[in-house]
């Protein structure tokens, strides 16, 4: 009966909570498919009026949005990909490895945490200035591949994964890369997808890096793309046709919450469980 009671209260709490959350969405999608003319007389319902697909149809046919959305694709990909790869290798030798030096290394990881990503805006791009790098893929990703959290995640799993299964397998004739590929990466997912998520999330929403990087609308990502438009009357009038390329361009981020949710939630969780 306690536990009920506890659970009813909590979903009381929460359900407010959540329905505040979901308005916005639930606004932007409304004005998307709210032709541009009601928009332009009222912006605030909840409910459309007329319905048209006129603005989503507009998206792939007007403008660069096509092509901020590839790049988006393209630099969240791979980031995603290089952030789990060296993340995990980091982690596993951090984790499983002893060596001379490791209690200095790992504190180190962490303290990068404390850093501003803004505080290194300077150096990154002088940077890929003089190497000629800005307005290319190179420049929007490689920024991204070195991030602390990963290495601070990934370990915490890796360090509860017992092992003894990883000395069995190398009394069986297994080196450290075969162990590692074959035992601790398999047992490592829920964190390496939990990792992968949260990469994939904050470079598809990254926008202070390619607002600096980017300054070619054709190497725009969906987010400085978006906002360049908002700062044209002609486009601004159209909420329409702009609250649709934001639903088109947060509609990713929506799929992937729903379909691995589980993972993240339990990545998550298991992390907190290492020494």
């Amino acid at each position: 009966m306690r536990l009920s009671k506890k659970i009813s209260g909590s979903m009381i709490i929460m359900i407010p909570i959540a329905i505040i959350w979901v308005i916005p969405l639930v606004w932007m999608i409304v004005l998307a498919l709210t032709p541009n003319e009601l928009v332009q007389q009222n912006t605030i319902r909840l409910l459309p009026v007329q319905t048209t697909l006129a603005n989503l149809w507009s998206v792939f046919q007007k403008g660069l949005t096509l092509r901020w959305l590839t790049n988006s694709i393209i630099v969240t990909g791979v980031t995603t990909i290089l952030v789990v790869l060296s993340q995990s290798m980091a982690a596993y030798a951090l984790a499983r490895i002893p060596f001379r030096g490791r209690s200095i290394v790992y504190p180190l990881f962490i303290a990068g945490l404390m850093v501003p990503r803004e505080a290194m805006f300077i150096p990154l791009f002088l940077m890929f200035a003089r190497l000629d790098g800005h307005n290319t893929y190179t420049a929007l990703i490689l920024p991204r591949v070195a991030i602390p959290l990963g290495v601070f995640l990934v370990t915490q799993f890796m360090y509860a994964i017992p092992k003894e299964i990883e000395e069995a397998v190398q009394i069986d004739g297994a080196n450290r890369w075969t162990a590692f590929w074959k035992i601790i990466m398999p047992m490592s997912l829920p964190a390496l997808t939990a990792l992968a998520l949260f990469t994939f999330i904050q470079t598809w929403n990254d926008y202070l890096w390619p607002l600096v990087s980017a300054n070619r609308r054709e190497m725009f990502t969906i987010t400085t793309g978006l906002a360049s438009l908002q700062g044209n009357f002609a486009q601004a009038m159209e909420l329409g046709s702009l609250m649709a390329r934001g639903l088109i361009a947060a509609l990713p981020l929506l799929i992937l919450f729903f379909l691995f949710q589980k993972h993240l939630i339990r990545g998550i969780s298991m992390t907190s469980g290492g020494k």
